[in-house]
């Protein structure tokens, strides 16, 4: 009888253990969920950003949206324990933003309907302005051509050769362009908070 007991005794608290781990991941699951839907659609102004599609960390859609546009981290990885969600470089992108990003990350030349449109709210972790594929290479950059980004809009242009003209000095707090030159040549409009993260560059 004492063993009957105690044999129930273990399989109750091993079915309780069991499930309190199967809890305590469910709910880490969800609040790592809800973080980074709150840190990538915070990438835009909310009435974008909270009707915006949301991809995971993992490549998975988290939120369907229902304006058209994607939130989502470039480099969520780099986020770590921070919870700084600059450190995962979120966008929010239309269609043809989305689809320059998907060339810029596949290295292939962008092809796109229209002009596209990316929100930075919280800005990047940094490139060289002439030289695409540099992000996070503060290192291999002339100090000078080096940027790291506040909040910003961006252009993806459907024909590169209309950005020909603009200034590739992100100095003045005017728009310009960054990868002049390349496939990838897109304008970077600053907003309110661009040079928080590196003020040397700020207008003087």
């Amino acid at each position: 009888m004492k063993l009957s007991s105690l044999k129930i005794t273990s399989l109750g608290l091993l079915l309780s253990l069991s499930f309190f781990a199967y809890s305590h991941s469910d709910h880490s699951s969800d609040m790592k969920k809800d973080f980074e839907i709150k840190a990538y659609t915070g990438a835009a102004p909310d009435f974008i950003g909270n009707f915006a599609s949301v991809i995971g960390s993992d490549g998975k859609v988290l939120k369907e949206g229902t304006n058209g546009w994607t939130c989502l981290a470039f480099t969520a990885n780099m986020m770590g324990d921070s919870m700084d969600p600059r450190m995962a470089t979120p966008a929010c992108m239309d269609s043809n933003a989305m689809a320059w990003a998907n060339a810029y990350m596949n290295q292939e030349v962008p092809k796109l309907e229209n002009d596209g449109w990316a929100w930075m709210i919280h800005g990047d972790t940094g490139a060289d302005n002439f030289r695409a594929f540099s992000e996070g290479d503060k290192a291999g950059t002339n100090p000078e051509d080096w940027i790291e980004s506040g909040a910003h809009l961006m252009l993806m242009p459907k024909d590169p050769s209309t950005l020909d003209n603009t200034t590739t000095d992100f100095t003045t707090g005017s728009p310009y362009v960054m990868f002049k030159g390349t496939p990838y040549v897109h304008m970077m409009i600053p907003v309110s908070g661009y040079y928080d993260i590196q003020p040397e560059s700020a207008p003087k």
